[in-house]
């Protein structure tokens, strides 16, 4: 399998580059973090890898990452965007407007301008998955993590609109809803998580879903029915339900 994943040098992305190179995978890794990016890489010997350092925010770094992973080793199997960024927002704080544009940048418009490069060459080839991961997060919006909320509802979204876009070209579109896994983007969490998966664990249930081409998937299975649950909930009852919880500390990743 050629296997092209962002976000690669920690958390899911990691896990899940290591789990493909244990399957024999040719990897095409960017991350923004060279010298980590690097060690993912080294780490992962002898499988075949590309690395990119760059920023997803960037279309024109991932446009140059994408053209050259297709010459080199011809459309992808699977483009997975696991790169994404969670900070607590506050509306109300004026300086917090930046922190909404750097988590809707990195995690909306990052996965549409991760995917494009490939769209073209998978839909000629007539096969492959755009997998993107969004969260369970994006159900309900949680207060404190409005940005986060909202950006990873605007990914299932998407997601969903491009999975029908391309109905009927074998190209497949996955959304992939992890619960908690024990990441550096939840390290940080002043609450408790429950149900939390370690970051290789979760990497085997998505690569299973990924294969099983599942349209829809949500990590752990328990979570899935907490999310099933939070989605059902009235609205009066969710405001007083979540209106004490916990919230993500502000302007951080």
């Amino acid at each position: 399998m050629k296997i092209f994943l962002t976000g690669a040098s920690s958390g899911i992305g990691e896990a899940l580059a290591r789990h493909y190179a244990g399957n024999g995978a040719t990897l095409g890794l960017f991350a923004r973090r060279e010298a980590e990016l690097a060690r993912v890489a080294a780490a992962l010997a002898p499988a075949t890898v590309a690395i990119y350092p760059g920023d997803v925010r960037d279309a024109a770094v991932l446009a140059r990452a994408g053209a050259d992973f297709i010459a080199r080793f011809g459309a992808p199997d699977v483009v997975i965007g696991s790169a994404g960024i969670s900070r607590g927002t506050l509306t109300s704080e004026a300086g917090d407007i930046a922190a909404f544009k750097a988590v809707f940048d990195t995690n909306v418009l990052g996965l549409v301008q991760t995917f494009q490069p490939f769209i073209a060459a998978m839909v000629a080839a007539g096969n492959g998955a755009l997998v993107g991961v969004a969260s369970v997060a994006g159900f309900r919006g949680i207060p404190g993590s409005g940005a986060y909320s909202a950006s990873k509802a605007a990914v299932i979204s998407y997601l969903e609109s491009l999975r029908v876009e391309l109905r009927g070209t074998g190209v497949a579109v996955v959304t992939i809803c992890p619960g908690f896994v024990a990441t550096p983007m939840t390290a940080r969490n002043p609450y408790s998580m429950p149900f939390l998966l370690a970051p290789d664990k979760a990497a085997r249930l998505i690569a299973r879903a990924i294969e099983r081409r599942r349209r829809f998937y949500v990590l752990p299975w328990q979570m899935a029915r907490v999310g099933r649950l939070l989605k059902l909930l009235p609205r009066p009852i969710y405001d007083r339900a979540f209106a004490r919880a916990g919230r993500k500390p502000r302007l951080t990743e």
